[in-house]
């Protein structure tokens, strides 16, 4: 029996059920704070249900600024993969969310014993990386730039 597609998809069956074995179900009411800029990132989600925004620090700005909102289907969290461990944005619930949570280290542990799954899965969460980056990026400028949307 196949399930539905999810972003896993892009692993061969053996190693995603492998990945998938290392997931927590987790639930989550709206307005949690899951993660600060700069704190300890030692874990990622795979969203199943609403909303998580992600905001970055600006000094004299309050609240952060939400630079992206990510839904179901989507990867939370990449700044595990490599030290310092420390997240590059924070991320706060918008709504009820629900996920599959995974740990960061026996995920990077499983990585080291299946290289050809490290290299997949690196590859994959590289795309992500750069995403969230040029999201950031196009938001800060429309914010910030002088010729950005925000009216004067």
């Amino acid at each position: 029996m196949t399930g539905p597609a999810t972003p896993l998809d892009f692993l061969p069956p053996a190693q995603r059920e492998r990945l998938l074995a290392l997931g927590l179900e987790a639930a989550f009411p709206a307005g949690t704070r899951l993660f600060e800029e700069g704190g300890e990132a030692d874990r990622f989600w795979l969203l199943r249900s609403g909303q998580v925004d992600l905001d970055i620090h600006v000094p004299g700005r309050h609240p952060a600024p939400v630079v992206e909102s990510l839904g179901p289907g989507q990867l939370l969290g990449w700044s595990w993969i490599s030290p310092p461990y420390r997240w590059h944005l924070g991320a706060r619930t918008a709504d009820a969310v629900r996920a599959t949570q995974f740990p960061a280290g026996p995920v990077l542990g499983l990585c080291a014993a299946d290289p050809a799954l490290g290299y997949v899965l690196m590859r994959h969460f590289t795309g992500v990386v750069a995403e969230r980056l040029q999201a950031t990026r196009v938001r800060l400028l429309d914010m910030y730039g002088p010729y950005g949307s925000r009216p004067a």
